[in-house]
């Protein structure tokens, strides 16, 4: 009986985790999500500037059919709600569609959740206007995720 409860006993504590066992681990899985979350920080940067140029492009493309339909850019006064909805000041849009030319006044924020910027006449482009986000930042200038992002920059749009 007894080489059978020593047997038992040497069993279960055989079977535990000492604390420094278990702190170790959590010292190494604290370490793996450190580096995991820094190289996945990266990449959400990255994919925000992509969102970013897709929206400029989506954008340009609706105020190409409101400039087809009307003869003009929106002002830069009336802005890019003007896609949205009808503008109230003059001048006033000849062939305004009814559901407008975005269904979701959501396509005018950037990833950052912030309004697109747009200027009409532009500075940077000879065509008619200029559209730009911030980035993270929401300042004039930055680099990398706080960099500007406007459609007169080569590979946003084609512009």
């Amino acid at each position: 009986m007894k080489k059978e409860s020593r047997r038992v006993k040497t069993l279960a504590r055989e079977a535990g985790f000492s604390l420094l066992e278990i702190m170790a681990v959590v010292v190494i899985m604290g370490l793996l999500m450190s580096i995991i979350g820094v190289s996945i920080s990266g990449q959400i940067d990255k994919a925000r500037l992509a969102t970013a140029k897709a929206q400029i492009a989506q954008l340009e493309s609706a105020l190409e059919l409101y400039r087809m339909d009307n003869g003009r850019y929106p002002t830069t006064s009336q802005g890019l709600s003007a896609l949205v909805q009808k503008p109230g000041e003059a001048p006033q849009p000849r062939n305004y569609p009814r559901g407008g030319y975005l269904s979701k006044a959501d396509a005018l924020l950037d990833p950052w959740q912030e309004p697109f910027q747009y200027a009409s006449p532009g500075d940077h482009n000879s065509y008619g206007f200029d559209l730009w986000t911030q980035g993270a930042d929401q300042a004039p200038g930055g680099e990398e995720g706080d960099s500007d992002i406007g459609n007169w920059e080569a590979g946003v749009t084609g512009a």
